[in-house]
């Protein structure tokens, strides 16, 4: 989700699947100050919900950041039939070990 999609989400006030686990932070004061606007401008939200919600488009951007580093490794063809090569980069590891951690939070 990019952040303007996150706008978005926010006014209309939609909700995910959250996990029993919590993550306490500390935020720098001006951060903690673009929160509380955050939350003046959303009363909706709770503080809770828009840094929730603010990891999780960040990790999608940081996600997408990733470079791709082209392998040797030739895994499909493109709709003009040239070669597609496996990334080797970081995405794949980060996916599958967002996987193996995903499986576990689902099975509690």
């Amino acid at each position: 989700m990019r952040v303007k999609e996150l706008i978005e989400a926010w006014q209309r006030s939609a909700g995910e699947t959250r996990t029993a686990d919590t993550y306490e932070v500390r935020l720098p004061v001006h951060d903690a100050a673009k929160l509380a606007a955050l939350r003046e401008m959303f009363p909706g939200r709770t503080e809770e919900d828009l840094i929730t919600d603010l990891i999780s488009a960040a990790l999608d951007e940081l996600e997408a950041a990733f470079p791709y580093v082209q392998g040797a490794r030739i895994v499909a063809e493109d709709e003009q039939g040239d070669p597609i090569y496996e990334d080797i980069g970081d995405t794949p590891r980060f996916n599958e070990l967002t996987r193996k951690h995903l499986k576990r939070f689902q099975q509690g």
